[in-house]
């Protein structure tokens, strides 16, 4: 009777004119090769966010929200991909008029 557990990140969604990056990270515990349980965790990247000087800092795409965990390699590569230059300009347009109340 062997268990064990493993982490499958089974979903990686592109959501939005801003290109958030979602995704969908499931733990499964199996019970001699058949699954007992799979339970989901869910987080979104984006592509940076402002410092005091509203200037746009990347996401370092290094860690998950938990702080721990290292963001795969697949996921990192799909947001260099989608997040380029006129997406972050975008994005730090939002930021900033957010942060002064104007839509």
């Amino acid at each position: 009777m062997a268990l064990t557990e493993s982490i499958e990140y089974d979903k990686i969604e592109v959501v939005g004119i801003y290109k958030a990056v979602q995704v969908r990270k499931a733990t499964v515990i199996k019970k001699d090769g058949t699954e007992l349980t799979r339970s989901f965790e869910r987080y979104v990247l984006h592509p940076g966010a402002l410092d005091d000087s509203d200037n746009l800092v990347d996401n370092p795409l290094d860690k998950e929200p938990d702080g721990v965990t290292a963001i795969p390699t697949e996921v990192s590569a799909i947001c260099n991909a989608v997040w380029t230059t006129d997406v972050k300009a975008a994005w730090k347009a939002k930021l900033i008029a957010d942060k002064s109340g104007t839509p």
